[in-house]
């Protein structure tokens, strides 16, 4: 079941949010969305979710077109989150649940499982509004795959929570694609995508810069980074030739540099010159290569 984005754009009047973009999303696969606000991501997803419809061109999933017919295999984490205050968390949950299809026994099977999973089993009869924004965000991601979806879009999944919770909910979502889920998500966190998808596009102003296989991406871009810790000064390295970029740390030097060869001179040039605590050759980050694509630092 592909999800394929054929030529989409979509128009809010004279202002174009997405630009032609073409993808084409793998089965039982992770999808990362890179993109500072304002990129496209969210539009995207609610053109796929059927909640927007798209000015040009067609999204298709398994080769049929996405509409409510197909809502109870999709799962969303929407990034404004949307629970009810004043309901029960268990209330809250087989209600949503019940909207996809789910009986009032299933859900509340499926909600103790979660809520032992994420260590808080006591939280199905408090309210919505007691919780934490962090355990808000937990129950908001229960109701998003509490019906077992084949298709699960997360909107910045891990905004707003502290290192435990997205480590927890990381997990979680590691397993569900384990299990064969089909994962979309954007984040403006490059480690996260890195870490946790094997496709990506990279948005910018409705457009897509770069899309494709993460190892790909990182052969093709070429330059490597090379860091480099000493106790002897090496800022004659920024103007070395092969160099593209450079940057002082404290405990050394950071060097984008063009090939390893590049760094096979420099070992040779700084070797003798004093002590070398780390020489390291690493592959460029997807930061890296978005500053080189768009031309700006990405935060």
């Amino acid at each position: 079941m592909v999800l394929q984005i054929s030529h989409v754009t979509k128009r809010f009047g004279q202002f174009t949010a997405v630009d032609d973009l073409t993808l084409t999303i793998p089965e039982k696969e992770m999808f990362g969305f890179l993109g500072a606000n304002g990129a496209g991501k969210t539009t995207t997803f609610r053109m796929i979710l059927g909640l927007l419809e798209p000015s040009d061109g067609e999204i298709t999933w398994d080769g049929k077109p996405i509409n409510y017919s197909a809502s109870h295999l999709i799962g969303y984490l929407p990034e404004e989150r949307g629970l009810y205050p004043k309901l029960k968390v268990k209330e809250q949950i087989v209600y949503l649940a019940r909207l996809r299809g789910m009986k009032k026994q299933d859900a509340l099977r499926e909600l103790n499982i979660w809520l032992e999973r994420f260590k808080v089993p006591e939280y199905a009869d408090k309210k919505v509004e007691e919780l934490s924004k962090g355990n808000q965000q937990k129950i908001q991601f229960i109701a998003a795959v509490i019906h077992k979806p084949k298709l699960l879009i997360l909107d910045e999944p891990f905004s707003g929570l502290d290192p435990v919770n997205v480590e927890q909910l990381k997990e979680a979502v590691m397993d569900l694609k384990e299990n064969g889920t089909t994962i979309v998500f954007s984040s403006h966190r490059m480690e996260h995508v890195e870490e946790m998808c094997e496709h990506l596009c990279i948005m910018h102003r409705g457009r897509p810069v770069l899309h494709g296989a993460l190892k790909e991406i990182k052969r093709s871009f070429g330059k490597k980074n090379l860091v480099i810790h000493s106790d002897f000064r090496m800022d004659f390295l920024k103007n070395y030739q092969g160099v593209t970029r450079a940057k002082e740390t404290p405990e050394g030097i950071h060097l984008q540099i063009e090939g390893e060869e590049v760094a096979e001179q420099i070992l040779k040039e700084i070797v003798g010159k004093g002590f070398i605590r780390k020489f390291e050759l690493e592959e460029p980050s997807l930061n890296d290569i978005f500053i080189e694509k768009v031309g700006a630092s990405y935060e």
